[in-house]
């Protein structure tokens, strides 16, 4: 563990220096107690966005410890090096504050919260086989902040919670679990509001910070603290319960939006029309803003936080309940869409040998949680088809699907590929050199007009062409007229 910096004044692991909650110093002292290393900070959870939070807490007030129960990831840490990928500045910044003494890490979260005086708890809520959140964890993580909790601590909970979770579960486990009574120590929800690939920018200020507390004093002092953390300015709204739905109805409404993009993307074929022109069209008025269309909603987020209101309040969220279902059975509907296409060939779909291209659910992203692709994987898988799986990221095999390196495509021959997660890296392919297959683009991803390949967009292209290609040649085609070639209407069924 990285040596701490010396503190006569009671930080560094000491307990006589006062906390943030209640104290009666003037705010200008609380702030140089927090920024100096006075009052030290133990942050729960070292994944991808507990890492940049540790850190971004390091380089604001000196004196961090990060707790995660993996002893790789604590070693790594502790090593002056950061096992998040894909998180630009994040290598330097962890090497710089362990190397200076202000960040550090254990797998020992009571003796850490023992010496900490604000706790941040950023572990994953999920979900169990019944879709219920999962609070364990985070009470797992609950459980060692109340072994050392004391009078003047103030936890804060980043973890995404179910509306209420602060207020009817964890103040109560705090209180019983420390025998603190609940006035004796704050407890405020400030929503992390963090995008993989750009998590310090947006630690750092790149939106309005949230908190809301337990009680005023709860939030006054959550804000104090991120008004340190962050240059944007900071939002308290009037209790931890707002604060948490704040969080859950951001990702719904991006659930619900996705899933209308969906519904509407799935006309495509019925209207004869791209749906992705016609969205991006409508959005150019300020009061529309839809989203793009695709083959699903994956990660740690969007799926999940719908279920964290779903069944849990006597409405009957009809609206989020329909968006949630429609985008939960769009892999179903690629490979459906699928297996149009090769019928079209002649090829059946339980003969046929297909490449998915990504598994994880977005791209340059290391994460496969909830992502599309295992979806598609598992579908193709059930009605009999050969799948293979190209990621940089990630090993397909891992998720069902026979492993394929870019470079190895060209000595392939597969019916069908399906393009479900548009990596960088798939840039490098050369569609030219594979052989004549089935291309579904679940993202508008690839341009196939000037190859032999027969592409089908799923919802259409951006630049106006139908699921098939032009609604002219389709159209000649089928009043036994020549069709125009690629290279005049921009087709794509060569």
């Amino acid at each position: 563990m990285a040596e701490r910096p010396t503190d006569t004044s009671g930080g560094a692991g000491s307990r006589t220096t006062g906390g943030l909650y209640g104290s009666r110093l003037e705010p200008d002292r609380q702030r140089e107690q927090l920024t100096s290393g006075e009052i030290p900070v133990a942050v729960y959870g070292l994944g991808k966005m507990g890492m940049p939070l540790a850190a971004v807490y390091a380089e604001t007030t000196g004196n961090v410890t990060g707790v995660d129960v993996d002893p790789t990831v604590v070693e790594t840490v502790t090593d002056g090096e950061s096992h998040v990928v894909g998180e630009p500045g994040l290598d330097d910044l962890v090497a710089d504050q362990v190397a200076a003494g202000r960040l550090a890490a254990t797998t020992d979260g009571p003796t850490a919260a023992d010496a900490a005086r604000i706790h941040v708890i950023i572990v994953p809520t999920l979900l169990d086989d019944d879709n219920e959140p999962d609070l364990t964890t985070v009470e797992s993580v609950v459980d060692d902040i109340a072994a050392g909790l004391e009078p003047g601590d103030l936890v804060i909970a980043e973890s995404t919670l179910p509306p209420g979770t602060c207020r009817d579960v964890l103040q109560p486990h705090l209180a019983s679990k420390s025998g603190l009574a609940p006035e004796k120590f704050g407890l405020a929800f400030c929503p992390e509001r963090t995008s993989s690939g750009t998590a310090l920018r947006d630690i750092r200020g790149q939106y309005p910070k949230v908190v809301g507390g337990i009680d005023p004093e709860s939030t006054r002092a959550a804000a104090l603290v991120y008004d340190e953390l962050s240059d944007n300015e900071v939002h308290p709204v009037s209790d931890a319960t707002t604060a948490e739905a704040v969080k859950v109805f951001e990702g719904l409404y991006r659930d619900v939006n996705i899933g209308l993009a969906n519904e509407l993307g799935r006309l495509a074929d019925e209207l004869e029309i791209s749906v992705r022109e016609a969205i991006d069209t409508a959005n150019d008025l300020p009061m529309c803003q839809l989203h793009d269309p695709g083959p699903g909603v994956g990660g740690h987020c969007i799926p999940y936080y719908p279920h964290f209101l779903l069944g849990r309040t006597d409405e009957p969220m009809a609206v989020t309940e329909t968006a949630r279902r429609v985008n939960d059975e769009m892999p179903a509907v690629v490979v459906d869409r699928l297996a149009s296409e090769l019928e079209r060939d002649g090829t059946d779909l339980a003969d046929a040998s297909v490449v998915v291209l990504g598994v994880t659910y977005r791209p340059g992203v290391e994460e496969t949680r909830a992502s599309p692709a295992l979806g598609v994987i598992n579908a193709l898988s059930e009605c009999g088809a050969e799948v293979a799986g190209v990621d940089p990221l990630v090993d397909p095999a891992d998720y069902g699907a026979r492993p394929v390196a870019i470079g190895e495509l060209p000595d392939e021959t597969f019916d069908a590929a399906v393009l479900v997660t548009p990596h960088t890296a798939f840039e490098r392919i050369d569609w030219g050199a594979l052989e004549p297959m089935v291309v579904v683009d679940g993202r508008d991803a690839v341009d196939l007009s000037e190859t032999a390949h027969r592409e089908y967009d799923l919802a259409g292209s951006s630049d106006g062409r139908p699921p098939r290609g032009s609604r002219d040649r389709d159209n000649a085609s089928r009043d036994g007229a020549e069709p125009r070639s690629a290279t005049t209407d921009g087709g794509n069924d060569v």
